[in-house]
């Protein structure tokens, strides 16, 4: 009896110790709750109602890595403000808006519309968004990274997914003009042949920039998300085109045999890539084309195979951590198939929470990708460091509050589980 009785007493205070377990709706409702607030405190945090950019690396210590101190990357603000608008916050995400609509129409160089990969992050207030870049006090010269100073055809299209999302909730016209614009310029100075798909845009520093022909799967479904969205308003055949041949291009590189997508193309803009793996180009197909060709759910078992590390899952085939902003976009793509998300992965993306609310990259110290930043790269040199990340947080809001950025709606499992 007394054996039985302390038994009892021990379960009793390990109980108490141990609070339960959330269940999987009250994972999901905290997450939402965190990352949203960590990008609601972002976006306050930079006075007045203009137009700013967010910091892609908010918590850098300064003069840790100069290269991305206070750099603001047109991708991270994108989805940051696709994330700040799934969470109700619409007056920030026009912020953002209004800051690469100004970018686009004051560039320092050219007169084309076209938007850089990075810029200062901040408030706008002298009406001219400046470009990153630092004093190398050893040599006395301004440094400027040649991709931040680029334009990455993947990047404009997230840009004017942005723009979209925004007009979905203003109606006013400048924004689906200025997404239409971005979309004029990617079709104007990016579109390949043989196949005909659009290429990776512009590397370099403004005296000597180059064309990537290289074609990638992930920027062509971007592009065809925006044209699609952008012709569901206009029902312009030139967009209707472009979104085509983004499309087919996207569709041509679905593998039947191994069940996944291609990366896409090598430099030559023909040749395929078949060695690497990018896990964005496997999750996001679904997200873009609703409803996606039955076939595609296949896809699942490459990345479970190839893309998982531990609860979560790493940039590239076979990786050597976990990516936070891919394990949550397979989180947004898991809903948007109507499959359910584990517990495990929305523990651990509310694991990844820095001090200051915002997501780390990766719980890894360092993550490779298998990927070069650019042309004068010497090795694969694009990495995520354990480092609190706009773009992660970002994702992981938008996983959690179950938005769909490439489509501007929220998920409905019924209509693309098909």
């Amino acid at each position: 009896m007394q054996r039985r009785l302390l038994l009892a007493m021990g379960l009793l205070l390990a109980a108490i110790a141990s609070p339960p377990a959330l269940s999987t709706d009250a994972l999901r409702q905290t997450l939402a709750q965190a990352t949203c607030s960590a990008m609601h405190a972002a976006a306050a945090s930079v006075p007045g109602d203009g137009p700013m950019l967010l910091p892609s690396y908010p918590g850098l210590p300064p003069g840790s890595v100069r290269a991305l101190e206070n750099v603001a990357f047109v991708y991270d603000n994108a989805l940051a403000g696709i994330a700040l608008t799934a969470c109700g916050d619409q007056a920030q995400a026009r912020r953002i808006a209004n800051a690469l609509l100004l970018a686009a129409s004051h560039d320092p160089t050219f007169n084309d519309g076209r938007l850089r990969n990075a810029y200062l992050a901040g408030s706008i207030g002298s009406g001219k968004v400046e470009l990153p870049g630092y004093w190398q006090s050893q040599g006395n010269y301004w440094s400027q990274d040649p991709y931040q100073v680029g334009t990455a055809t993947g990047n404009a299209a997230w840009a004017a997914l942005l723009m979209l999302t925004v007009y979905d909730s203003t109606h006013d016209r400048r924004y689906l003009d200025g997404a239409i614009a971005q979309l004029r310029w990617i079709q104007a100075h990016t579109l390949g042949s043989a196949p005909p798909a659009y290429e990776g845009g512009l590397f370099g520093y403004d005296n000597a920039q180059r064309q990537q022909h290289w074609k990638a799967t992930e920027h062509n479904l971007d592009v065809y998300a925006a044209a699609t969205w952008a012709g569901r308003y206009t029902r312009d055949a030139a967009l209707a085109q472009q979104a085509k041949t983004a499309g087919d291009f996207v569709k041509s590189m679905w593998d039947p045999e191994q069940h996944r997508f291609l990366v896409g193309t090598l430099d030559d803009g023909r040749t395929l890539s078949r060695d690497k793996s990018g896990l964005d180009a496997q999750v996001w197909p679904l997200l873009a084309f609703n409803p996606h060709p039955v076939e595609w759910n296949q896809v699942w078992s490459w990345v479970e195979s190839q893309h998982r590390s531990g609860d979560g899952y790493g940039y590239r085939r076979h990786p050597d951590g976990v990516w936070t902003e891919g394990t949550a976009q397979v989180a947004t793509a898991l809903l948007a198939s109507g499959k359910p998300v584990p517990d495990t992965l929305w523990r651990l993306l509310l694991a990844q929470r820095s001090a200051g609310g915002m997501l780390y990259a990766t719980p890894q110290a360092r993550i490779a990708t298998d990927f070069a930043i650019g042309p004068t790269s010497t090795y694969a040199d694009f990495f995520y460091y354990h480092q609190p990340h706009l773009g992660a947080t970002a994702w992981t809001a938008l996983a959690a509050k179950g938005w769909n950025p490439l489509t501007g709606q929220a998920i409905n499992p019924t209509e693309q589980a098909r």
